[in-house]
């Protein structure tokens, strides 16, 4: 794990993403575990999404960490996630950096499009999934795709 961003994760997301490393599993995997979506463990693991209690007790005994570990830092009363902060801008991980590359060329385009078909409005990054997918002939193609709620800005 690059220690940069290891130095930004809290304990128990370390502790999470050792534990998938030695255990060998895929967020796929652990996702299918918890009927939930990859990325959405993912965010889970780097601190960015918030599980039920149902969700840890699920982690502790498909990664045998103590359930009372992930209960007490996952607490459903105290915990929730500070989103964002992982990295700076723009990003030095090459993936990363392609991401922000393609808001920098695509953004207002897909902004320009979003606006023509829903009207003068954002799309959801809190009603939203996002999924990952192999595609092409030869499965060398990433597909990803995201599915936000439209929000028309208010006008008052």
């Amino acid at each position: 794990m690059d220690p940069t961003l290891k130095s930004k994760l809290s304990f128990i997301s370390t502790k999470l993403l050792e534990a998938k490393i030695s255990k060998k599993l895929t967020f796929a995997d652990i996702g299918n575990q918890l009927g939930r979506n990859e990325v959405w463990v993912a965010a889970v693991f780097y601190g960015q999404a918030k599980p039920e209690e149902s969700d840890l007790k699920k982690l502790s005994e498909l990664l045998d960490i103590p359930e009372n570990y992930l209960l007490t830092d996952f607490n459903d009363e105290t915990y929730f996630p500070s989103r964002g902060g992982l990295f700076d801008l723009p990003p030095s991980d090459p993936l990363l950096y392609r991401f922000y590359e393609i808001l920098q060329v695509y953004g207002y385009p897909l902004k320009s499009v979003i606006n023509e078909k829903f009207g003068d409005g954002i799309m959801s990054a809190i009603d939203f999934t996002t999924n990952v997918e192999k595609a092409g002939e030869n499965q060398e193609r990433v597909k990803i795709t995201f599915e936000g709620k439209f929000l028309p800005f208010k006008k008052w």
